[in-house]
């Protein structure tokens, strides 16, 4: 189903109505209606005026979710210029802000994140993929621009985003149930069913249930296909006949979220909740460009299924006229993925024509000694858990001399294991004890966070403030057990592959020697269940303990506001933030240390035409120091260094206007220039000369531009209601610009994948709302825009073969809701 409109006359009809605005300046704050309603936000741990907040801050309400049709974090994401992300399927997606990207970041034991993801109070930031919350009876998201490693401390690096839910109330019972249908372009039918109820206990207490299901329709075709491997003649060829399959991506989302909040007296309330979400999708959601437009070929199964449950408990009350509030929570999420890795094979067999191609080098063979089929598929599961607690108390916020200040403790752990199969493996050739299993990742990382923090404002004027706050931050992140090939005992092929520098050569023996060196040794028993052994750790006094990195050290944050008028403030900030450091899985390779950003930042909010007219801005200036960088080295194995300095320019601004009733005119936009500072080597390298080592190469120029984030992003939406017989008519356009970036930081690596391509998507909708009803149909990427999200490869050697995660094509719907 498609449909045919001007796409010039669109855009620039869109575009004239922000004219207004100036320029690309455009991206802070945001309204629900009108610009003269107040926002009420708590980036600052308390509850204020957005327009009196001195941050970079966008926000979202419910209203402005619910009018932009916003149910995850790709629908909220394009709505906010200065974030960016990579992803290759739903669930498995990295946050960037302000360009602060190295790329590769996302892999279990890789970097950790450096934008925070909080729920309410909680922090649910995790290692391999933000958490996809579906978005329904939200209070609102608040995107915090900028280094935020006072209040909210790692991993909050260059931003953190806060998703707000809304309350149980006892002002009375209340529900909503809403409904949609759609159709996809080129794919299936889909839709949503979503309610909520709001029920008073008693005076004293209230419940608020909420549940969810969304059926997303597949657009991605996996066509028929063949591939051949060496040796030739007599080759293996194989085709993917049983798994072709029209609109294999589909997903399924659903799940449910309860509060409870019980005021025990005047001033204690405790607000304990749960949430419960279950995402299970099939197929791939990237297209092959040598296959075609939203076609892939695939040769083994592909699936995923990412469950997660939060219990979290917030006390608040009053210690004199102390505000003190306590928040702590745990989350338990399990994934479970299954993925061809045909590509792997394709890449490799051809790198090691040489030897006869892959089954020639890695010895692919059955028990009688037959050359198999070398293809591979992965079985990959991890288990993430994250206890987190802050207890913080505020000063009251009418003093001349206020202060925020608290403790906060968060230990996430990860049970990761990877099972790279290749059936019909012989039992000699597999990892020890697993037949079929080449290659084996049993580890568990553990990344321990403890820290104090605090902040000051003093009013030195009543139109000036000045701001400091530090924390003080102690990390200890741990990493042990198992990966890589197995360790025939009876003689060669030692290991099943042409290298003995992982797996079970490299496990530690009784002896505190790697039976490598101790070939007649006896293993220590694995440390993580599952493995044959254990070649990551440490081997003390007889034992084996973690891998282990930690350190200490100060974030700080100094601010200076002045509010000339009660409709103008003006602020200037200087900030740090930080990432901490880990360990590496390859036990060779050191382990990388913490990075830091400090930000420069001057900004302007301002409320204009007697509350017609919101218009925030600000300007920046980032200093990234020795950022950590991750990606898929030799044989496709992630490894992670500290590259060289980088400096990073931009500006973002926002406008929000009502120039007649029932119009409203929002635009944001962001400017980014992030460039290297230095040369980044090919082999670590301190002076960044890239002439340590002979083999050394310069993999990126100083000034070359960081990846993953445009220059330019941008956005507009325009909504127009009126009154129309018994009720109210709407008519709604959203348009939406990215510009294009680099793919990859290193030069050779992003020429192979190319760039991700720029694009501008367009949305219509128009709805009808009378009584406690509303309906409506829509339109989005009414141009069906094939907008590149991701570009990446599926190993470290397969970049001939590129993926291209691609945005939903052009899908019909209709919204049917209604409140009781």
């Amino acid at each position: 189903m498609g449909f045919r409109f001007s796409r010039r006359a669109v855009l620039l009809a869109s575009l004239s109505t922000t004219m207004l605005s100036p320029g690309a300046a455009m991206a802070q704050g945001a309204s629900d209606a009108g610009a003269d309603d107040e926002i009420i936000v708590t980036a600052q741990k308390r509850e204020e005026n957005l327009q009196n907040v001195p941050i970079s801050i966008q926000a979202l309400g419910t209203r402005k979710l619910d009018q932009l049709n916003v149910a995850n974090f790709q629908d909220f994401s394009k709505l906010l210029p200065s974030v960016s992300f990579q992803s290759s399927q739903p669930g498995v997606t990295t946050v960037y802000m302000r360009g602060v990207a190295s790329g590769g970041d996302g892999n279990h034991s890789g970097s950790l994140p450096s934008v925070g993801v909080y729920l309410d109070e909680q922090p649910v930031t995790t290692i391999g993929g933000t958490l996809d919350v579906h978005i329904y009876d939200i209070a609102r998201i608040e995107s915090l621009a900028g280094p935020q490693g006072t209040l909210y401390g790692a991993s909050s690096q260059a931003g953190t985003i806060r998703i707000i839910t809304n309350k149980p109330s006892t002002a009375g019972f209340e529900g909503r149930v809403d409904g949609e249908l759609n159709t996809i372009k080129h794919g299936g039918t889909g839709g949503r069913l979503e309610g909520m109820i709001n029920a008073p206990l008693s005076e004293m207490a209230a419940v608020r249930l909420v549940g969810w299901y969304q059926k997303d329709a597949g657009y991605i075709d996996n066509v028929p296909g063949t591939r051949s491997f060496l040796p030739t003649p007599g080759g293996i060829t194989v085709d993917n006949d049983a798994f072709v399959e029209k609109d294999f991506n589909d997903a399924e989302i659903y799940g449910g979220r309860a509060a409870l909040k019980v005021d025990l007296d005047d001033n204690w309330t405790i607000t304990p909740t749960v949430l419960y979400q279950k995402q299970k999708s099939h197929g791939t959601f990237a297209q092959d460009p040598l296959v075609g437009d939203l076609q892939v070929q695939r040769f083994y199964p592909d699936s995923r299924s990412d469950k997660f449950i939060q219990a979290a408990l917030t006390i608040e009350g009053k210690l004199g006229n102390f505000d003190v509030t306590y928040a702590g929570a745990y989350l338990d999420r399990k994934t479970y993925q299954i993925n061809d890795y045909t590509d792997y094979a394709e890449a490799y067999d051809a790198l090691y024509a040489s030897y006869g191609g892959l089954a020639g080098y890695f010895y692919f063979q059955d028990n009688a000694g037959d050359t198999i089929d070398p293809r591979q598929y992965i079985i990959g599961t991890d288990h993430f858990r994250k206890l987190s607690q802050e207890l913080r108390i505020s000063s009251p916020q009418d003093s001349r001399f206020r202060v925020v200040a608290g403790l906060f403790f968060q230990r996430q752990s990860n049970e990761i294991h990877q099972d790279y199969i290749v059936p019909g493996l012989a039992d000699a050739l597999s990892v020890n004890g697993r037949p079929g299993t080449l290659w084996l990742t049993e580890q568990k990382r553990v990344d321990k966070d403890y820290a104090a923090f605090g902040e000051a404002s003093f009013d030195i004027t009543p139109t000036v403030t000045l701001t400091g706050g530090g924390r003080y931050y102690k990390y200890d992140n741990s990493l042990i057990g198992f990966f890589g090939f197995g360790r025939n005992p009876n003689g060669p092929p030692f290991n099943g592959a042409g290298s003995s520098r992982t797996g079970v050569a490299g496990c530690y023996t009784t002896t505190g020697a790697i039976l490598r060196d101790n070939p007649g040794g006896t293993l220590l028993p694995a440390e993580v269940e599952g493995g044959p052994c254990t070649n990551l750790a440490d081997y003390v006094n007889g034992k084996l303990v973690p891998k282990r990195t930690k350190d200490t050290g100060f974030t700080h944050r100094l601010n200076l506001t002045w509010k000339p008028s009660e409709d103008v403030l003006t602020y200037a900030t200087w900030s740090r933030g930080f990432r901490p450091g880990g360990i590496n899985r390859r036990a060779t390779i050191a382990p990388y240390d913490a990075d830091f950003l400090t930000n420069y930042e001057l900004g302007i909010k301002t409320t204009l035409a007697d509350g017609m007219v919101r218009l925030n801005a600000a300007v920046y200036l980032q200093n990234w120091k020795r950022f950590q960088f991750s990606f898929l080295g030799l044989n496709s194995f992630t490894e992670i260094h500290n590259g060289p300095n980088a400096r990073i320019k931009g500006i973002e601004a926002d406008i929000n206007i009502r120039p007649t009733d029932g119009l409203t005119i929002s635009a944001a936009a962001s400017y980014t220039d992030a460039k290297t500072r230095n040369n980044l080597c090919a082999i670590d390298d301190p002076t960044y000369q890239c002439t340590a080592d002979p083999d050394n190469s310069i993999a990126a120029p100083k000034g070359t531009r960081l990846p993953v984030t445009p220059k330019f992003n941008g956005n507009a939406t325009v909504r127009y209601a009126f009154p129309v017989g018994p009720g109210e008519l709407h008519l709604q356009s959203v348009i939406a610009h990215r510009g294009s970036a680099s793919s990859d930081i290193r030069v050779d690596v992003a020429n192979e994948l190319g760039r991700i391509r720029g694009s501008t998507t367009v949305d219509f909708a128009i709805g009808f709302d009378w009584s406690r009803y509303s309906f409506e149909l829509f339109l989005q990427n009414a141009f069906d825009e094939r907008a590149e999200l991701s570009r990446f490869s599926n190993c470290g050697q397969c970049n001939g073969r590129v993926q291209i995660l691609v945005n939903q094509p052009q899908t019909l719907g209709a919204r049917l809701g209604a409140k009781f």
